[in-house]
């Protein structure tokens, strides 16, 4: 926090940040390679870092061990490489997010469950769309909006200004799409009550801020309980939705069916959309952000994953 106070006081311009400028410059440069170019960059890139971020390889690793006990060591040793090459690959297909037309895309993205997607909006009450970090993050954000008459999204501003900057010009050029920090919960639900539909992404573990624990691959994982909060004050309709890349390089969206009742027990609630979550990862296991600490908080008494 200290950190990003300081930065705050600086201007964009300040010498601090001209390392951050290059890289954005050299990202901008990167967003113009073909897509398949850059699946193959992906592809380079995430082998390379699997072998020199031993850290995040033994988290990726640690996480596969709770969750698949099932793969042996080099089933798992390769998933975690798989892991890396998709982040990779889905880092640079947020290039193309922030700064290419992603029209192409959107239009064909294969869509499911659009039909949860239009009753929940005939309710006249918002709909809040719950999501995980699959390796498609940014790129993914066009391909659901697109299918939003009102679309937002919560986010948590990056400590980096400049960094920041690039991201939320990149995200916010799409369907004039409304940005929203967990310090604006009060706008949010205002927006959802006018209609609005806000995508959040709350499956990572926020430390002392986890309020319940549910089973995750029947794991103990701590989860924040905002979305309960804000479906139950908004009177907003859930769905849970999940993004995509295919074996084929096509995209594809999902809708789940509306989650009724949500808001009312806050331990069903996270169950539910972990569910969601779990059942999509064990179609594409490798595009699920295994190198986020998902359980760095443990209920009391239970011993340590990492």
């Amino acid at each position: 926090m200290a950190s990003r106070r300081k930065t705050a006081k600086r201007p964009l311009w300040h010498p601090a940040f001209w390392g951050s400028w290059i890289l954005v410059f050299i990202l901008w440069l990167l967003a113009f390679l073909p897509m398949g170019a850059k699946q193959r960059l992906g592809g380079s890139l995430g082998r390379l870092l699997a072998r020199k971020l031993k850290s995040r390889a033994r988290v990726a690793d640690a996480n596969l061990q709770a969750c698949m006990p099932e793969l042996d060591e080099a089933a798992r040793k390769q998933l975690v490489e798989d892991t890396f090459v998709a982040s990779a690959r889905g880092f640079l297909e947020s290039t193309h997010a922030w700064w290419r037309d992603m029209a192409p895309y959107c239009e064909s993205a294969s869509i499911h469950g659009l039909e949860h997607l239009e009753e929940a909006k005939k309710r006249g009450k918002g709909v809040l769309l719950i999501g995980g970090h699959y390796s498609i993050f940014d790129f993914a954000l066009p391909l659901i909006a697109c299918q939003l008459d009102k679309p937002g999204y919560m986010y948590r501003p990056n400590n980096n200004p400049v960094i920041d900057r690039m991201i939320e010009r990149g995200r916010r050029r799409h369907f004039n799409i409304r940005p929203f920090t967990k310090r604006e919960l009060r706008p949010m639900l205002s927006f959802l009550k006018q209609g609005g539909q806000v995508w959040f992404a709350c499956d990572q573990d926020f430390g002392k801020k986890s309020e319940v624990f549910v089973p995750f691959f029947g794991v103990k994982a701590g989860c924040i309980t905002s979305p309960s909060y804000i479906a139950r004050e908004s009177g907003a309709a859930v769905i849970c939705v999940s993004h995509l890349r295919m074996p084929d390089g096509s995209y594809r969206v999902v809708f789940s069916p509306i989650q009724e009742d949500f808001g009312d027990d806050l331990e069903k609630d996270a169950e539910v959309w972990n569910r969601f979550i779990e059942t999509t990862i064990r179609e594409q296991p490798d595009q699920y952000l295994w190198l986020h600490k998902r359980f760095k908080s443990r209920p009391e008494g239970a011993p340590s994953v990492y």
